[in-house]
């Protein structure tokens, strides 16, 4: 087994088949012939799909070379960051969030606050709570449905959420220190895959298939 290296990229051996291909047609001058010669080969310019990376071994999963493991860091780290740079504002580090999706991401009610930010309803309407006793939003019955209540952010907590961005922006800047933007862009690209790798597990494990 090769042990994984700290590195930003990750190099994969070519295949025993592609190795005696390209000595084959080396050798000869020629393609080599088999039905392999004909299929198309995968993004990473192997046959198929790419061999996982990690193994069900103690070593391979360490913390160091583990990608949830790093990307659960990375994100503790941008909350601490964020959190600490709302403090000036009077928000503590579960109230800033409501407040910025109320005002730019176009939420209006406490069950799609919750659904948004992943948090349990309880938990939002006590942030809610504290959020209007400071003055920062206020809550009334919708007029169609007298069960739902929607949210509104005062002016005072509108000029709040406007100064939450700029702090937000700073400390994802901070944490891509160094890259370049077509890093940044293929930064993203891979953590979307992997998001929809997550969401869509039985296609994943489709491309498995030979």
């Amino acid at each position: 087994m090769v042990k994984p290296k700290h590195t930003s990229s990750i190099q994969i051996m070519p295949s025993s088949t592609a190795v005696n291909a390209r000595a084959s047609k080396s050798a000869s001058g020629k393609k080599p012939a088999g039905k392999n010669s004909t299929r198309k080969t995968g993004a990473a310019g192997a046959i198929g799909k790419p061999p996982h990376f990690y193994r069900a071994e103690a070593y391979s999963l360490c913390q160091e070379n583990n990608v949830g493991h790093l990307l659960k860091r990375t994100t503790a780290s941008l909350t601490r960051m964020i959190d600490q740079g709302v403090v000036p504002l009077g928000l503590t580090a579960m109230q800033w969030k409501p407040l910025v999706m109320i005002c730019h991401g176009n939420l209006d009610t406490p069950a799609e606050l919750s659904r948004k930010a992943m948090i349990d309803t309880g938990a939002m309407t006590r942030t809610l709570d504290r959020l209007e006793t400071k003055g920062f939003l206020t809550r009334h019955r919708c007029e169609e449905d007298r069960r739902v209540v929607k949210l509104e952010l005062t002016d005072s907590g509108r000029q709040v959420a406007d100064g939450i961005l700029p702090i937000v922006a700073n400390s994802v800047n901070t944490h891509l220190d160094g890259f370049s933007h077509d890093e940044v862009v293929l930064l993203l690209d891979f953590l979307h895959r992997m998001i929809s790798n997550g969401a869509n597990p039985d296609d994943a494990n489709a491309r498995d298939d030979p």
